[in-house]
């Protein structure tokens, strides 16, 4: 059996809110990818401009939901920042969600409520990987 340090009961699920809150930052493929790229090292925004091919803004507005969330930290050197994941644990969490998916195969990607519905897209993009 696993346990774990959160309690779930009732009287405690305020105490998940802030689980909750992470995973919810973590949940949007723009922001993930931006993660994944920071676990690289560091980047400035026309670096993950380049990487994920978005826009300036798009990736800007990603990047300061991530900073407030305090995922991500930046570090100015003249007119340009830096960006740096501020939690290395990520690191380990990434690899813990990689760890799950492989053993769940397909199945989140088939959730009717957060995957993709149509199973031909799921199956088509796990022959291209």
């Amino acid at each position: 059996m696993v346990t774990t340090a959160l309690d779930i009961g009732p009287a405690s699920r305020g105490a998940l809110t802030p689980a909750a809150a992470l995973f919810h930052s973590l949940s949007e493929p723009t922001r993930l990818a931006i993660v994944q790229r920071l676990a690289g090292g560091e980047a400035r925004v026309v670096d993950l401009m380049a990487s994920l091919v978005l826009p300036q803004s798009t990736v800007s507005t990603h990047v300061a939901c991530l900073r407030d969330c305090g995922l991500v930290a930046g570090r100015p050197q003249g007119r340009q920042v830096f960006y740096r994941l501020a939690q290395p644990e990520l690191l380990q969490l990434l690899a813990a969600a990689e760890t799950v998916l492989s053993a769940t195969g397909s199945a989140v990607a088939l959730c009717p409520v957060y995957g993709n519905p149509d199973p031909h897209t799921v199956r088509a993009q796990a022959d291209v990987d």
